[in-house]
């Protein structure tokens, strides 16, 4: 061990997203390889909810239908789907849009990516719901598929217990939503780097670490 080695840079990441965005997975699998890129930097990840589809039913909506209003028909979801299905297999993520019959509102997903958030798994729940969803067309709004998919996460007894119960998460969600959108956000993903770097999209991994670098110097005692 090099005892001359400084200490890492200490960094706080804010990952607003939504559960049925497939470029929030992509971007994600984009910020932990960046982050890998990177062991000069200890950077704290906090993920915040979005809501692209506040008003949602509870049951959710027949992906046709859904498709024809977010799209404005098959057709254009098809070509936009080609896309997604490319910039995935880049980035060894499987899409597999054929098999989501309804697209379900994420208030409850964002439930439990909070609660696994307090023991430390909330990147396993995520990458676990992006898989349920889009890989094996799950229906991610049912408390009883989330639960499944959160023990198979491994998510303790005790989580799952609070998933289970009515709690004042929900509303905590909805609020985060309500933040992000005062504070001018309007797509997802965007990562938010010390609190004042904000950039949209599925960047590149080389893009966030730029940013995470530009953060990082500007860090107090670095200049």
């Amino acid at each position: 061990m090099n005892m001359l080695a400084p200490p890492p840079v200490r960094l706080t990441c804010e990952v607003v997203f939504d559960l049925v965005c497939p470029w929030c997975w992509i971007g994600l699998r984009r910020l932990r390889r960046a982050l890998a890129q990177r062991p000069d930097l200890a950077v704290e990840v906090t993920f915040r909810p979005f809501l692209l589809n506040p008003e949602m039913p509870v049951r959710g909506m027949p992906q046709g239908e859904y498709v024809q209003r977010k799209f404005g028909g098959e057709d254009r979801a098809r070509r936009m789907q080609a896309a997604i299905l490319e910039v995935g297999r880049q980035d060894g993520v499987v899409f597999r849009f054929d098999r989501i019959q309804r697209t379900p509102p994420t208030l409850e997903a964002h439930r439990l990516v909070r609660l696994a958030a307090r023991e430390g798994r909330a990147w396993a729940v995520i990458e676990a719901l992006f898989a349920a969803h889009f890989r094996d067309g799950r229906d991610i709004g049912d408390r009883a598929v989330l639960a499944a998919i959160a023990a198979e996460a491994g998510l303790q007894r005790a989580a799952l217990s609070a998933f289970a119960e009515e709690d004042d998460e929900a509303e905590r969600v909805m609020m985060e939503n309500l933040r992000s959108h005062r504070l001018g956000i309007n797509g997802v993903p965007c990562f938010v780097v010390a609190g004042r770097h904000a950039i949209a999209g599925a960047q590149e991994p080389e893009v966030i670490e730029r940013l995470l670098e530009l953060a990082a110097i500007e860090q107090p005692g670095l200049a």
